[in-house]
């Protein structure tokens, strides 16, 4: 009988997106992978079992500890080698699982896709989620990060028996490769965006950490030539919709709702930005960069991993709407240097495609079998 690995994660969309790249890889290897998460209409399908968990994205409801106690009963019954988790609130509550279990618990990864919280997050929000990290590390063998900051702060409170850090994922720019220039420019002229103009897109979920007003008001200190793409859904879609149209910049904002196309997006803009109040390693920086679109995006981390100011794109502080545009404006003023910057951060990017990060984050999680093997001898 094949020993078996679990992959946690609030919701199934995360894994799909992330993860079903290992999931193979270690089926390949003879492993059975099970996945538990919150469930969607279309699952897992890659997975050898999947268990619908009920995460509600708060972490004091009653329901997130019913998921625990589900965790807990499949560790018991299924004995799996290895527990990976994924997603802040999902991998919380997955490692109080495991420590409920005591020495009967499985070799536990946590991949840290970011923390939460960093040094300009409110003293509360951070003692919360900082604690949850405390109250779990004794369980955590092996804590993957994959942007400096993170990295620091798990070294200095070690936050697992042992950190290691990763490049992310791994993207799958094949994806960006299927469309070609030629392909961006029809695109961009079926938006109706003439080649005069300078096209901004920022790929992103409609959420106050991702912050899509801060473009908005931006665009209306930007001249007429300035166009923004906001392809994503989320809770803030409507509120920034009615935003554009206060400041009247409603014609020049493209709000598409999720797309299914965002390499042609990519194609057809002449550079990219990211309003984010944080990041863990954000694949919509990583794809714009393959695109070879310097990037204009608030200095957090995660920006600061992916991006060297002035060589591949442009920083502004976080909320400044004003330093925003002034960034944005520079890059539309100049577009020669607009374009050597993007032909940088095609290069700079190249080391975090798939190919080349999966056999490093496949490195990580076979260690822990391996050490787990040589404990049982």
């Amino acid at each position: 009988m094949s020993e078996r690995i679990l992959f946690v994660s609030s919701n199934a969309t995360h894994i799909r997106n992330f993860h079903i790249p290992y999931i193979k890889a270690l089926q390949e290897r003879g492993y059975t992978v099970d996945v538990a998460c919150g469930m969607d209409d279309r699952g897992v399908p890659q997975a050898d079992h999947v268990y619908p968990l009920p995460f509600v994205k708060k972490m004091t409801s009653p329901r997130n500890l019913g998921a625990v106690l589900q965790l807990r009963r499949l560790l018991q019954e299924n004995r799996y080698a290895l527990m990976c988790c994924h997603t802040s609130l999902a991998a919380y509550f997955a490692r109080l699982a495991a420590l409920s279990l005591g020495k009967n618990r499985p070799v536990v990864c946590n991949m840290m896709h970011g923390y939460l919280f960093d040094d300009g997050s409110s003293p509360a929000k951070r003692a919360i989620l900082a604690s949850a990290e405390a109250q779990t590390r004794s369980v955590t063998d092996l804590l993957l990060t994959m942007n400096r900051w993170d990295t620091d702060y798990a070294e200095a409170h070690r936050l697992g028996r042992r950190i290691a850090f990763v490049p992310g994922v791994g993207v799958h720019f094949d994806r960006f490769d299927a469309v070609s220039p030629a392909e961006g420019r029809a695109f961009r002229a079926e938006l109706g965006v003439d080649e005069e103009k300078f096209l901004l897109v920022y790929a992103a979920e409609f959420s106050p950490r991702k912050n899509q007003e801060t473009l908005i008001r931006a665009l209306a200190e930007l001249p007429d030539e300035i166009v923004l793409a906001l392809p994503g859904q989320g809770e803030l879609w409507e509120q920034c919709r009615t935003l554009a149209a206060e400041l009247g910049v409603s014609h020049r904002v493209l709000l598409p709702g999720l797309v299914s196309n965002v390499p042609h997006w990519y194609r057809a803009a002449d550079a990219a930005v990211s309003s984010s109040r944080s990041e863990g390693l954000p694949f919509n920086v990583m794809e714009a960069k393959y695109c070879a679109l310097p990037v204009v995006a608030t200095e957090v981390k995660g920006h600061t991993d992916l991006i060297e100011d002035g060589v591949d794109g442009l920083f502004f502080p976080f909320g400044d709407s004003a330093a925003c545009a002034a960034q944005i404006r520079k890059l539309a003023a100049d577009r020669a240097r607009a374009a050597a910057m993007g032909a940088e951060a095609h290069r700079r990017v190249l080391p975090y495609g798939i190919d080349t990060v999966l056999p490093q984050v496949m490195r990580e999680y076979l260690s822990c079998l391996s050490e787990r093997k040589e404990v049982n001898v």
